[in-house]
């Protein structure tokens, strides 16, 4: 398990424990959180646990000491874990520190539960090729991506006529521009449905969560973008849709619980039992839909242009998350993150990538250049 701390991998973790005769686990791994990745070690016995950052090595081998479970650190070690002979692999590492490891367990063929959204957005063609190549499976664990893979056809892809994600709107969805520039951190991470990390509650508030899923949508799938709609649907019950040559409209619903989607990628081809509360529409009454607000929310726009540039979304992605850890630490206002976005997207030169290093290359120029339109927008308070 790649990032077994976060909200999804912890939620993995549950799931795992409900049966853990069922399970080896070889690798833990988390980016600095010690103290939950010991607990987590010592309830499911891995042959190793990895802390990414180099400085709570030995805070974490004292923890795990006479236990027998295998110690690592660094950025290398995550990376090692990824390439240990495990059948399944949970990416869960949130952002672009996730696209190495997650490459890595692709390269060797395994199948890869992928909750990180990066690996696509920023690798896309790289990752599919690697999958293809190596006869790795992909299993999209974000719901909206899971419930497209449970009701799409991949036997008859030409009858598939568009994808739609739907979108919570996140907690500003009424708000007007004027009331968001005021809203706080801790205002955007309270999501009104789902339970999830500060950056992808942030990025659900700004929408951006949605224009990441439409890239990843595009290459998971290869349907082009012009295919893939987005509908804001609040009750978040109807998780995604698929629409077919026929006026057929396929769609997968649930009550909004990470389990389902992490359960079905770890019984993958089966269905294991999820302690989730099950669905009842009787009492959940009304679903509504609407369209989202272009004007209120430009990240689906900058998405979209991105993908159709070819390597911006590399950039895209890079900007987001530096404009995202500047609010989160009170340095912006909710609305330059967009504009950091915007900015970086227009001054950073992109070509599509032909290697993991024209990547990481264009990920390092768009976090440089992110920073600087930070700084600018720090001056500006």
């Amino acid at each position: 398990m790649l990032g077994s701390t976060g909200s999804v991998g912890s939620n993995t973790v549950s799931l795992i424990a409900l049966e853990p005769e069922r399970y080896q686990v070889e690798a833990l791994t988390a980016r600095r959180n010690v103290a939950l990745l010991a607990e987590q070690a010592r309830r499911l016995r891995p042959r190793l646990a990895v802390i990414a950052e180099p400085e709570g090595y030995e805070d974490l081998r004292q923890a795990l000491a006479g236990t027998g479970i295998g110690v690592a650190a660094g950025a290398a070690a995550v990376v090692e874990a990824a390439l240990l002979p495990a059948d399944w692999v949970m990416a869960a590492i949130v952002g672009a520190a996730g696209l190495e490891p997650t490459l890595a367990a692709a390269r060797r063929g395994a199948t890869v539960a992928f909750a990180n959204k990066e690996c696509l957005v920023c690798a896309g063609p790289l990752m599919m090729d690697l999958v293809r190549d190596h006869g790795a499976t992909l299993l999209p664990v974000d719901s909206e991506h899971s419930a497209i893979f449970q009701v799409f056809d991949f036997e008859r892809r030409e009858a598939v006529e568009r994808l739609i994600l739907t979108a919570s709107g996140g907690p500003f969805r009424t708000l007007d521009r004027a009331a968001m520039a005021r809203v706080t951190p801790e205002q955007a991470v309270a999501h009104p449905v789902w339970d999830m990390g500060a950056k992808i509650s942030v990025d659900s508030a700004t929408m951006m969560n949605k224009g990441l899923e439409i890239i990843e949508a595009h290459y998971l799938f290869a349907m082009p973008e012009a295919r893939i709609d987005v509908l804001v649907h609040p009750q978040s019950v109807v998780h995604s849709l698929v629409e077919y040559v026929d006026g057929s409209v396929l769609a997968q619903l649930g009550t909004p619980d990470m389990r389902t989607p992490i359960a079905f990628a770890l019984g993958w081809p089966a269905r294991i039992r999820t302690p989730a509360q099950r669905l009842d529409l009787l009492r959940t009454g009304t679903l509504s839909f609407e369209a989202p607000d272009p004007g209120r929310f430009p990240a689906l726009r900058l998405a979209r242009e991105a993908l159709q540039s070819g390597g911006a979304p590399t950039i895209l992605n890079a900007a987001n998350e530096v404009a995202v850890d500047a609010f989160l630490n009170r340095r912006i206002g909710f609305l330059d993150i967009e504009r950091v976005v915007e900015e970086t997207l227009e001054a950073v030169p992109h070509h599509r990538p032909r290697v993991i290093g024209d990547v990481l290359e264009t990920d390092q120029a768009a976090r440089r250049h992110a920073g600087t339109r930070v700084a600018a927008c720090t001056g500006r308070r």
